[in-house]
């Protein structure tokens, strides 16, 4: 006898996605506005080191915001401080201090961790979180460009394993998103730089007019005037919320349009031993894949032109050697095992308009990267 049962269901996920300043301000209710009110709630914090350095008074703010707020939530223990960066995924004993510390300190699922900082603490964090009683509530507080109008938005957490970006990880919605653009103030020129290759990218696969908007404003993003930023990461954020929101949250097929320049960036940024930092290995796999999609003649050489003008007025760089070789054609190798199936790749059909492909050609590869070396070294922009 043969029985077979078949289940259907659907979870409907909510979640904000919040734009304040001075969070930890006790005028400041937005933060704990997020938490519930049936409860005492208990927070865990895990804090980025290099956030914590860059503002050396934020441990004593949320010691005394939570003194502010005893009413509403306490703080499980003293802020866990972990490394900034890649190496907070790449280092397993880090996300094991968390889990370690949601069993220490009786973190259920009632509780909160909230985490303070960049991308991959972000990620490293949620993973955790994620994997803790099979899921904590998150509060993510994005604190770079990058972050907050791209990653920290998503549903996805991760850490890295076997030489390989993201490789353990879940799709697991926060409980809300609390961006607080005072943090940008301490970021470097390359954080601040950065994120905007995110934001570069998500317009030229699906709004030109944003793209437009943003070589309007180069001068004034690259001279990292806030207004401007802002307006960008708002933009950028809604944007990927409304892909997330679309018809493949949780990337079940091989589609994976908001990977736009992707498939190099992860492969250049293990070869660079992370020296090239996500956002602008992201850039140059922009560039990379548009100067691919202009060999293929989909795009003009002024679409080409424009957009690595651009990148250039931002102050990206357009090459790096570990380009060269085979090892870049490995990364499209990886990225196929990544996606579980069939390559897909997206490149541009034209500004504004991404085109997935299921197939790449290696020798136009290999002349695309020679054209970015020629866009780093010289003022001529596109050669034909």
């Amino acid at each position: 006898m043969n029985t077979i049962i078949q289940q259907k269901f659907a979870v409907p996920y909510q979640y904000p996605v919040c734009f304040s300043e001075a969070i930890f301000e006790t005028s400041n209710e937005q933060f704990v506005g997020l938490l519930g009110k049936d409860r005492l709630s208990k927070i865990l914090f895990v804090v980025d080191e290099g956030v914590a350095k860059e503002h050396p008074l934020l441990l004593d703010q949320i010691q005394a915001y939570s003194r502010a707020f005893s009413d509403r939530f306490i703080l499980a223990s003293d802020p866990i401080v972990v490394p900034g960066g890649e190496a907070s995924k790449n280092d397993e004993a880090i996300y094991k201090q968390i889990v370690e510390a949601t069993h220490l300190y009786g973190i259920d699922r009632h509780s909160y961790i909230a985490v303070i900082g960049g991308g991959a603490v972000i990620d490293m964090a949620g993973f955790a979180a994620a994997i803790s009683h099979r899921g904590i509530r998150l509060i993510r507080i994005p604190t770079t460009v990058l972050s907050q109008n791209d990653s920290a938005v998503g549903v996805k957490n991760s850490v890295n394993a076997y030489g390989k970006k993201n490789y353990l990880g879940t799709f697991t919605p926060p409980y809300a998103v609390l961006n607080d653009f005072n943090f940008l103030k301490t970021l470097d020129d390359r954080d601040w730089r950065s994120g905007i290759s995110e934001a570069i990218k998500v317009a030229l696969i699906k709004d030109l007019s944003f793209f437009t908007w943003m070589e309007e404003h180069a001068t004034a993003l690259a001279a990292r005037e806030m207004e401007p930023m802002k307006s960008l990461i708002i933009r950028c954020a809604q944007m990927h919320l409304d892909h997330i929101a679309g018809k493949d949250p949780f990337e079940f097929g091989s589609s994976r349009p908001l990977d736009f320049g992707h498939w190099a960036a992860h492969k250049l940024e293990h070869l660079s031993k992370f020296r090239i930092r996500h956002g602008e290995a992201v850039a140059i796999g922009i560039v990379l894949d548009s100067t691919y999609s202009f060999l293929k003649g989909w795009i003009s050489e002024e679409d080409l032109s424009r957009i690595v003008r651009l990148f250039k007025q931002l102050g990206f760089s357009l090459f790096a050697p570990e380009l060269a070789g085979e090892n870049l054609i490995k990364g499209l190798q990886e990225f196929q095992e990544h996606l579980g199936g069939q390559l897909t790749i997206m490149l541009l059909a034209q500004l504004g308009q991404g085109e997935e492909v299921h197939e790449m050609d290696h020798q136009l590869i290999y002349q695309a990267v020679d054209m970015l070396k020629d866009f780093q070294e010289n003022s001529t922009l596109v050669n034909s």
